[in-house]
């Protein structure tokens, strides 16, 4: 993932919405959002290179998400990211407590922000530096810098995620698919710089990023309500932003 929005407790219905993309190179093995062989209370789509997941929901109304931390002046190198979400995903730790444990193992995997939801908090995690935070009620937003760290692309999602919350908030996606495919590219005094030059920053800076041999794959939206109850939307692209199709997968938590 690399750009997401997700609003926490700030609607009536629902305890988590979540709308995010993930860029990744377009070779790059990956299996689409389905139940999982192995594991069939997790739902979610996965890397069939490191074995990990980027985004994935399970049974209990449970949700993790990670992204990179894009500053390429810094070390590339450890276990997989992915691996945090996935690792969780298939344990029962609450999202608070589990935070707290990873931090002291933190420094071992690759740069990463990692999310995690439950029906007892929500924790985020990063390793560059390490730190943790429980982000209050209402939208917060990520992108490949730290919580809430005002990129132009990542500002813009909240701000459509926040009208779609105000206009009532229902079943109805499209605006947050919507919102997920726009392609604006910000100026160049609104950028940051991670190290990749000005060339790339501006390419990077949409939302959706349109590309022949990396770009956006996937774009995804999450809904859970309080009883751990919702659905996970999974809208996927080939190079140059081609469809590929899309999965639609309810969630009905085995705890409520």
């Amino acid at each position: 993932m690399c750009v997401v929005a997700f609003a926490w407790n700030a609607h009536p219905r629902w305890r988590l919405v979540l709308a995010g993309n993930r860029d990744e190179f377009h070779a790059r093995p990956t299996a689409p959002l389905a139940r999982w062989d192995d594991a069939p209370s997790i739902s979610g789509g996965r890397d069939l290179e490191a074995g990990g997941t980027w985004l994935g929901v399970d049974d209990a109304g449970r949700c993790a998400l990670v992204t990179n931390v894009r500053d390429f002046r810094r070390p590339q190198d450890g276990a997989s990211r992915g691996l945090l979400a996935s690792d969780w995903l298939r344990g029962r730790e609450p999202a608070l407590d589990h935070a707290h444990v990873l931090l002291p193992q933190a420094a071992g995997y690759r740069p990463f922000n990692l999310l995690l939801f439950d029906r007892g908090g929500c924790a985020w995690v990063s390793n560059l530096p390490v730190r943790m935070e429980a982000p209050g009620d209402g939208v917060h937003v990520l992108s490949n810098a730290a919580l809430d760290v005002p990129w132009p692309k990542a500002v813009a999602l909240g701000a459509r995620l926040r009208g779609w919350l105000d206009a009532g908030g229902d079943g109805d996606f499209a605006p947050l698919f919507d919102a997920l495919a726009d392609e604006t590219r910000y100026p160049d005094e609104r950028l940051p710089d991670t190290g990749i030059g000005l060339e790339r920053e501006r390419w990077l800076s949409a939302a959706f990023i349109r590309g022949e041999d990396y770009g956006t794959r996937a774009s995804t939206v999450v809904a859970l309500d309080r009883e751990g109850r919702g659905v996970i939307v999974e809208r996927r692209w080939g190079p140059m932003g081609a469809a590929m199709g899309e999965t639609r997968l309810r969630i009905r938590s085995a705890e409520a």
